[in-house]
């Protein structure tokens, strides 16, 4: 057989992170397992550990892969800066806490898909969540500091992102937790939430 080149081993991994982040988001990391998601990957089973010594480590990376594109989602939106559309938080809040997000088939944003299992899994796991949940807050509080320049100290910015996370990720997971057995249930907390998120 040939031999696989660095690079397609690279481009395996990646694979390998990809399908795990969309099903570790839809699923949760329990619910998956290490043949379904090589399937996923277009790999055989039995290359898992070529590429990771654990499915803890895959979760950690994954976490990480899911939380660095949400992350970059939100720094775009801070560079556009302010537009019809409304302030970079506003389009946030509006993307967040919209029902295409809730109902998303790859579960949508870590933050709010992977919040249970972050803190059923290893420190590792844990620490790539908390290192994802800290760009959000440092991101939200950056933007808070520039849309009310000179009228709040960069402790109420971090207090307004703490809050603002807080209420993004508690109302999607509210909000996903009822939507098949009470639809208007879940609506209302996304409209009511919303409403309020900048309050």
């Amino acid at each position: 057989m040939p031999r696989i080149t660095r690079e397609d081993k690279a481009r395996n991994r990646q694979n390998i992170v990809e399908a795990a982040g969309r099903m570790f988001r839809s699923q949760g990391v329990d619910a998956v397992g290490i043949a379904d998601l090589m399937k996923e990957a277009g790999l055989t089973h039995g290359g898992f550990y070529n590429h990771f010594a654990s499915k803890g480590d895959l979760a950690a990376e994954a976490c990480s892969a899911s939380f660095e594109a949400s992350l970059g989602a939100l720094d775009q939106a801070r560079e556009e800066g302010t537009g019809p559309a409304g302030s970079p938080l506003e389009r946030v809040v509006d993307n967040y806490l919209s029902a295409a997000h809730r109902d998303a088939q790859d579960g949508g944003c870590p933050s709010a898909s992977l919040v249970i299992d972050a803190g059923r899994h290893s420190d590792t796991v844990q620490n790539a969540y908390a290192g994802g949940v800290e760009g959000y807050l440092t991101g939200f509080a950056e933007e808070f500091v520039r849309e009310h320049e000179g009228e709040i100290t960069s402790e109420e910015a971090r207090n307004r992102a703490v809050l603002l996370l807080s209420r993004l990720v508690g109302a999607m997971t509210l909000a996903r937790a009822v939507r098949q057995v009470q639809p208007e249930l879940s609506d209302e907390i996304l409209r009511t939430c919303h409403a309020h998120a900048l309050d």
